[in-house]
């Protein structure tokens, strides 16, 4: 009897023994991430290769953080932008959150695209009253082969208006919460094992969530464009720049399921082949000559302020008024270009958002207003303390010591007199301080005027020295 006993002891510890081993056993899993890609398809391939290699190695997480289009017209003007569904199905994404940009099509067309996407769309501080994107989950669950449970919480960037950056007719019927709080709340209702953010509200936000809450083993995330790869109070926080110029690479060790390590870093994806089958897919998305058409040149290589001078002169010209004005985030080739051929997708690149213009009146003292309030911006402060507004007509912002403007010099315009002015679109529908008179929404496309007056006036040229500057003076 007493053998009996002893025997079912031994072999309930052996029992125990092996569960304890597969508790307590090592394992590790690796998130790849990207964010704001902007429909750039050159590196697409290369992602491809990455996300082979990596899930040739360790159990791999494909993730997303948003603004997956709006910067390539071969994608934004396909039916339902779709190519970019497509490619990140081929690469075998798994969880995605959404950008401000994944909007700019309409809810329609995104709410078919995350139809057809082979993966998961989370936003947690999103809640839909309209016919479309109801469906939209807070979060999703991915529990590796060793029984780890991964929860993705998702968020996107809102403002004072009530929603994402971009044209308040795209967001009717949506409703958006502080992307922090509802962060916050999602992080304490999730009882996984390890919690990832995937956020686009900004590293500026990013950070001061994770200084302030701990509940998230990483935070990755988008909106600002910037490389980023740190820890704030235990949590990791990475993000990857854009327009796939990296990939975030996580590496999470566990022990049973208890996280032992986590490392992010950011790795240049030019150090990867191309994936010979998502190479085909691009060139086929490429094939389209009508994009392909040279509308015109520059007669020089211009910068990003040198577009932004341009920008304005097209819209004051094309207008008839006497002040054209540009905000310079509407201006997305960054980079400039070059002396040479400029083609229908180079305009579109550069102005991809379909942007019209208003023809309004306004003072210096109406102008005045709106240049200070924006560049002491407190609510999108990616766009404040530099010179966001660019103008025709020169003008200087005075800021105290502290970088706070209160005041601007107009050395060409006569204080209390009404200037008629073009403007652009997102300025007149999203500037919080943008007062005027007489306001008319012109049915004239910003891509259009763009082209017309290439083809009227190549060589093109437009100079690169800004009109605009910054000047610090002590306050009387």
């Amino acid at each position: 009897m007493k053998k009996g006993i002893y025997s079912g002891t031994f072999g309930s510890f052996i029992v125990f023994g092996w569960l304890m081993y597969i508790m307590l056993s090592p394992s590790e899993f690796v998130i790849l991430s990207t964010n704001d890609m902007h429909a750039s398809l050159d590196n697409m391939s290369r992602l491809a290769t990455a996300v082979k290699e990596c899930r040739d190695t360790v159990f791999t997480i494909v993730v997303d953080a948003g603004d997956r289009w709006t910067g390539n017209a071969y994608v934004d003007l396909a039916e339902g932008r779709l190519p970019m569904i497509r490619l990140m199905n081929a690469v075998g994404y798994d969880v995605a959150t959404l950008g401000n940009h994944d909007f700019d099509a309409g809810q329609k067309v995104l709410d078919e695209a995350i139809d057809k996407a082979e993966f998961e769309v989370v936003c947690a501080n999103m809640e839909s009253e309209s016919e479309w994107l109801d469906d939209v989950e807070k979060s999703v669950r991915v529990v590796t082969p060793e029984g780890v449970a991964v929860d993705f919480v998702g968020v996107v960037t809102s403002y004072s208006n009530g929603h994402p950056d971009g044209n308040d007719n795209n967001f009717e019927g949506l409703k958006f919460e502080d992307p922090q709080i509802v962060a916050e709340r999602e992080g304490n209702e999730s009882d996984g094992d390890v919690k990832v953010l995937l956020s686009h509200m900004g590293d500026d936000r990013d950070l001061a969530l994770a200084a302030r809450y701990n509940g998230y083993d990483v935070i990755i995330g988008g909106h600002t464009h910037k490389l980023l790869d740190t820890i704030v109070n235990g949590t990791v926080v990475g993000q990857t720049q854009r327009k796939l110029k990296n990939i975030g690479v996580t590496k999470v060790k566990m022990r049973g399921s208890k996280v032992v390590n986590i490392e992010y870093m950011n790795i240049s994806l030019k150090k990867y082949a191309k994936d010979a089958e998502i190479e085909a897919q691009i060139k086929e998305i490429e094939a389209n000559p009508a994009l392909q058409e040279v509308v015109g040149s520059m007669a020089h290589s211009t910068n990003h302020v040198g577009l932004c001078n341009l920008q304005t002169k097209i819209i004051k010209e094309a207008t008839g008024a006497e002040i054209g004005i540009y905000h310079r985030g509407g201006v997305r080739i960054i980079e400039g270009l070059p002396k040479g051929d400029v083609t229908v997708k180079t305009l579109f690149d550069n102005e991809p958002f379909f942007s019209q213009v208003h023809l309004v009146e306004m003072t210096p003292a109406q102008l005045r207003k709106l240049i200070v309030e924006k560049y002491n911006d407190t609510v999108n402060a990616k766009e404040a303390h530099v010179v966001d507004l660019y103008a025709t007509t020169p003008y200087r912002i005075i800021v105290d010591e502290n970088d706070m403007a209160y005041d601007v010099e107009f050395p060409r315009l006569r204080e209390g007199r009404k200037y008629k002015i073009a403007v652009a679109d997102y300025v007149a529908r999203n500037y919080a301080h943008f007062e005027c008179e007489n306001e008319v929404r012109l049915p004239l496309l910003v891509f259009e005027l763009d082209r017309a007056y290439f083809e009227k006036n190549s060589p093109v040229t437009t100079s690169n020295k800004m009109l605009q500057s910054v000047v610090v003076r002590k306050q009387r």
